[in-house]
């Protein structure tokens, strides 16, 4: 018990010093939607990974499942996964809305898996490196992954990605 209350009390004392958005930030979260969140001496090794993992219907339930509870997702990206969580409504910027065609098509998986497991410099995005496999990152990703394809968008790549 007296461990679960220092990790909740940790939890708040990181949401505590986490910058607040405001409605002027709206315009510059359109845009860092599109820049990388990998540090540009590791993108060209980020981009380089790949999923190692099958899209199956038991890999995306995983998913679902690691979303929802062990990587605790869903505090800042929502159920939805629209960047709509509780946690998430105090970040600026905002968790990545994984329904937005542009957050696919202008990164690849090796960088999202990067950027789980390390973090986002500049973001609440903290590593997750400590707490999830890698397999359990790539198993998270394929879940996802789901949220954009139930809009008709399969492209995954970085067709026009603007430097940092």
């Amino acid at each position: 018990m007296r461990r679960l209350a220092q990790a909740m009390l940790a939890g708040c004392a990181v949401l505590a010093v986490l910058p607040i958005g405001t409605a002027a930030d709206a315009g510059r979260d359109r845009h860092d939607m599109m820049r990388p969140r990998v540090p540009q001496e590791r993108l060209e090794e980020a981009r380089a990974l790949t999923n190692p993992l099958a899209e199956t219907p038991a890999i995306v339930a995983q998913g679902k499942l690691l979303y929802e509870g062990k990587g605790g997702c869903v505090a800042c990206h929502g159920t939805s996964g629209r960047g709509d969580g509780p946690a998430g409504a105090t970040l600026s910027p905002s968790p990545r809305n994984f329904h937005h065609r542009g957050f696919w098509r202008h990164r690849t998986e090796g960088e999202l898996f990067w950027v789980v497991k390390h973090g986002s410099p500049g973001t609440g995005m903290v590593g997750f490196g400590h707490q999830l496999s890698d397999e359990e990152i790539w198993t998270i990703l394929r879940y996802e992954r789901t949220f954009a394809q139930r809009h008709g968008s399969h492209h995954q790549g970085h067709m026009s990605v603007p430097q940092p």
